[in-house]
């Protein structure tokens, strides 16, 4: 927990460092507000854990402790480099500030989605309540007065409905771009642990997954694997598990 609070220390400061950039007062306040302090104010609802300690997904994408916050640095910075590409190649006039601060914000109230799950060690949706992270921060927003086009950008960010922004368009693909890889590596991880679930009885592949993405950051996984291979990696976890 103390390596995890470290990490999550020096994320939070990168992306405070960014929230001082935004021009826009009124964005400017909210989005650290929001950072400092990502809790939900419109309605009354307790969170099952920490914001730190999130994963961006149960499952599917950063499925790890801290995994949320590692999601958000990342689709912020993703997002950055689109930006330079689309306004330095194409001559795109994009607004930096609503980039940044619907990068920062849009997943923030993902944690309190999920409760721990004591039958995988991994995380699960909680089944008390249940209200979805981008409908929250878009209530949350509208609650606290925010600008319109901030509103407007997370609540298109997702995709869930046509885009009439570039804004939010350029947050979208950063989001599904790291999503994806690190939904891929994931996937290699976990076809791993089905292997060692079969080689070894009375091992779950599941519970094996979870535990090795607690253990290691999950490129150091993907290193081995690229490297040197399925088998290589296997006969890693094996060894770092204890399993062997």
């Amino acid at each position: 927990m103390e390596a995890l609070e470290e990490r999550a220390r020096k994320i939070i400061s990168i992306l405070e460092s960014k929230i001082s950039e935004i021009r826009d007062n009124e964005i400017r306040k909210i989005t650290k507000e929001l950072l400092e302090n990502p809790v939900i104010t419109f309605t009354k609802v307790e969170p099952r854990i920490s914001f730190i300690e999130s994963p961006a997904a149960p499952k599917k994408h950063h499925a790890y402790p801290g995994g949320l916050l590692d999601h958000t640095l990342g689709v912020t910075e993703i997002s950055e480099k689109l930006m330079e590409v689309y306004s330095g190649i194409y001559g795109a006039s994009i607004d930096r500030d609503i980039v940044i601060a619907a990068a920062i914000l849009h997943d923030l109230f993902k944690y309190y989605q999920y409760e721990r799950d004591p039958l995988t060690g991994g995380y699960r949706p909680r089944s008390d309540w249940y209200f979805s992270h981008d409908f929250a921060m878009v209530a949350e927003l509208s609650s606290r007065s925010a600008p319109e086009r901030l509103i407007r950008a997370v609540a298109e960010v997702h995709g869930t409905v046509p885009f009439t922004m570039i804004e939010s368009q350029i947050v979208h693909q950063a989001d599904s771009t790291d999503s994806e890889m690190i939904a891929k590596i994931q996937d290699i991880i976990w076809r791993v642990c089905l292997d060692i679930e079969l080689e070894i009885p009375d091992t779950k592949a599941i519970k094996v997954f979870n535990e090795a993405l607690k253990r290691l950051p999950i490129f150091e996984y993907a290193k081995i694997y690229y490297a040197k291979g399925r088998d290589a990696l296997r006969e890693f976890i094996e060894q770092i598990l204890g399993l062997r």
